[in-house]
């Protein structure tokens, strides 16, 4: 192709299936625990588009994930603790302190929303740079596990790494999603549910009692949605002979959930002024600017992905508002995927729940 006409791109999707993860961080955030965090893997997919280099067809812009396994490494109790490394003891035989890790090992696939060039032509090209792609992701870390056993070379079809251009037309794109989320059975996405949250708060305003004047904030939502709550609920007898009232029993009974639903860390939230390179002191990276941040947070859900409509409802995008100081990844995971879910948590006569109420 002649160096003088000009480049343009083509929407694309490239899927990377079954990378197996080996100690993988499990903590996602000071508050939550359980997978890596979204932002891990918009990471991976930064550091992957620097190590392709200038010269890469590629233009990464967002980033799916679907867990087919996970293993968590703790010991299962009463409690859940995590199985932390023995560091080498002190001089005077006494144990040094520790930084708790919490570990897990995964199996994920993950699908990219890439820009292609359009130098790339042909089937045979595009496979070979997702091959491409696959191998190089095998050598890195993802949320700081290492990948244990990369399938990209075997000859089975469903382990294969594709690389496939999206189609202009939204049936001729759902159709092909389609054929894409079999590939990733059995398994499950996490898409971001922020309207659950914030109906769910609606809800609870509603149901808030004289007695607890406080309003509802987003946080009595989050904490709400993240737990499992188990109340005592009256339940009529049928009376017997010579009863004069129907007797009444108690029953503990879960409030009912619409689905799979996480606590999850969706970006970061600037708590100062950006400061140049090199002007705070031991930072990691001196030639990059710095600013202090805190997790931002929100509620996600599993969900099979063969439910999913299209790839954008699969995908977040990492996003920035430099109004606010506001590092956040986006989903548009539409609320009429889940249609008639979002009902289940409609509950009669429970009051809002107190901040100091213990999770499950």
């Amino acid at each position: 192709m002649s160096a003088d006409l000009p480049v343009t791109f083509d929407r694309a999707l490239l899927l990377v299936p079954h990378l197996q993860v080996q100690n993988a961080n499990a903590i996602s955030s000071p508050m939550t625990w359980g997978f890596p965090s979204v932002t891990a893997f918009v990471g991976l997919m930064a550091a992957l588009e620097r190590k392709l280099g200038e010269d890469c067809p590629l233009q990464f812009n967002g980033v799916g994930v679907v867990c087919h396994h996970f293993e968590s490494q703790t010991h299962r109790g009463y409690t859940h603790s995590f199985r932390l490394s023995r560091n080498p003891i002190r001089k005077d035989g006494s144990t040094a302190g520790i930084v708790e890790e919490g570990r897990i090992h995964i199996d994920i696939s993950l699908v990219f929303d890439v820009s292609l060039s359009s130098q790339v032509a042909g089937a045979a090209a595009r496979q070979q740079l997702a091959h491409t792609v696959a191998d190089l992701l095998a050598t890195m870390r993802i949320a700081g596990g290492s990948v244990i056993a990369p399938h990209t070379r075997r000859s089975r079809g469903a382990l294969q790494p594709q690389l496939r251009l999206e189609a202009a037309e939204p049936d001729q794109q759902r159709k092909e999603f389609a054929e894409l989320s079999r590939r990733l059975l059995p398994g499950f996405a996490l898409v971001a549910r922020d309207d659950l949250l914030q109906s769910h708060r609606h809800t609870l305003s509603h149901l808030q009692t004289d007695s607890q004047p406080t309003p509802v904030t987003a946080l009595d939502a989050w904490l709400d949605l993240s737990r499992i709550n188990t109340r005592a609920v009256r339940v009529p007898v049928s009376p017997t002979q010579g009863d004069e009232a129907p007797a009444e029993r108690v029953e503990w009974q879960r409030d009912a959930r619409p689905g799979w639903l996480v606590p999850i860390p969706v970006g970061y939230a600037g708590l100062s002024k950006l400061h140049p390179a090199g002007t705070v002191a031991q930072a990691r990276d001196a030639t990059t600017p710095l600013r202090f941040v805190e997790s931002v947070y929100s509620i996600g859900q599993w969900i099979s992905p063969h439910r999913l409509r299209n790839a954008a409802q699969l995908i977040w995008w990492p996003t920035y508002d430099e109004a606010t100081s506001l590092y956040r990844c986006c989903n548009n995971c539409e609320p009429e995927t889940f249609k008639g879910s979002a009902n289940a948590l409609a509950r009669e006569s429970v009051p809002a729940v107190p901040l100091d109420t213990v999770s499950a």
